[in-house]
Parts: structure tokens; C-alpha cells; sequence
């Protein structure tokens, strides 16, 4: 019998520009290493941390951009069985109601990009990412939905929406 697998608890933050552009990572760190994805973390659980104070300081530690809770939109809450084989993750994904600024400096987890929405289509991105965040961000950006995704290796990724509620 195999171990079980480790739950991991992270947010991921889109910024967009006033243009409307998306602002991601193009990450020189697993997970995700060598695609563009958005920025984000996971939660300091010994510290207590809310996937709030989460998004707040990942969003200054990558970036530099100060943002408040309350420029946050908490969109979407995901957990994913089983994510590379590796560990179940729970994905809180927030949207900025406030644009950034400026395009971010390189850190060491890889530089940064804009991107229209169309473009990130034909970018290098994780295959969940394409299959599963992208569309949900399409879909939910503006209201909240739970789901649950099975991640693990050599099966078909399949999502199910466990809640929705209206903007």
C-alpha cells in the first residue's frame, strides 16, 4: 500500500494591467517549471495565515505591489487529488481589483510577463492550467466557485463544479 499524500494549501493571484493584460510568471522553480503561470504561494499555516493575508503578502514579496484584502476577490477555491502524483494541493484563486502598475522586476522564481488573454492560449502553460484554470477564470471571475479536480497521473484530468454562487 502506498503513503498517503501531503495536502498542500496555496493561492494564486491574477494581476491584470490597465490594458487588461494578464501579469505571469514564467517559473525557473518547480512546480511549474519553465511555463508561464500566475503568481502565487502557499499559505504560512503554522503561522495561521488566511488564504487573504496569503494572497496580500505573496503579491508584495513577488511583485512589489501593496495590495489590501479588500482589493481582492476570492473567485475560486479548488482542490486538487493527487496534482503530478506528487501531494493534494487547495487552490485559492483571487483576482485584483486594483491593476498593477508596472511590469515587475525578475526574482528568483523567474520573470514576468504581459499577456492579452488571447495570447496566453498559445503559451507555454501548464496542460491543468489549459484544460481547467484558464476556463474557470473565464467563466467565475466575477462570481465563486468550488471544485474539485482529479489530478492524478495517467488519467484524464476531470473537474467537477461543486458550488457555484452569483456575483
Amino acid at each position: 500500500m502506498s503513503s498517503p499524500l501531503a495536502h498542500k494549501i496555496a493561492v494564486l493571484v491574477f494581476l491584470e494591467n490597465t490594458a487588461g493584460e494578464q501579469l505571469l510568471l514564467l517559473r525557473a522553480k518547480p512546480p511549474n517549471l519553465g511555463v508561464w503561470s500566475p503568481i502565487g504561494g502557499k499559505l504560512e499555516t503554522g503561522l495561521g495565515e488566511s488564504p487573504f493575508e496569503c494572497a496580500v503578502r505573496e503579491t508584495q514579496e513577488e511583485t512589489g505591489f501593496a495590495l489590501t484584502t479588500a482589493d481582492l476577490h476570492l473567485f475560486a477555491m479548488i482542490a486538487e487529488k493527487a496534482y503530478e502524483g506528487e501531494s493534494h494541493w487547495l487552490l485559492f484563486l483571487f483576482r485584483s481589483r486594483r491593476p498593477i502598475p508596472a511590469l515587475p522586476p525578475a526574482i528568483a522564481e523567474g520573470r514576468f510577463g504581459f499577456f492579452s488573454r488571447a495570447a496566453i492560449t498559445s503559451l507555454p502553460i501548464p496542460e491543468t492550467d489549459r484544460t481547467a484554470l484558464w476556463p474557470i477564470y473565464d467563466r467565475y471571475r466575477e462570481q465563486f466557485v468550488a471544485l474539485r479536480a482529479d489530478c492524478a497521473p495517467g488519467q484524464p484530468l476531470r473537474v467537477e463544479i461543486e458550488q457555484v454562487t452569483p456575483a
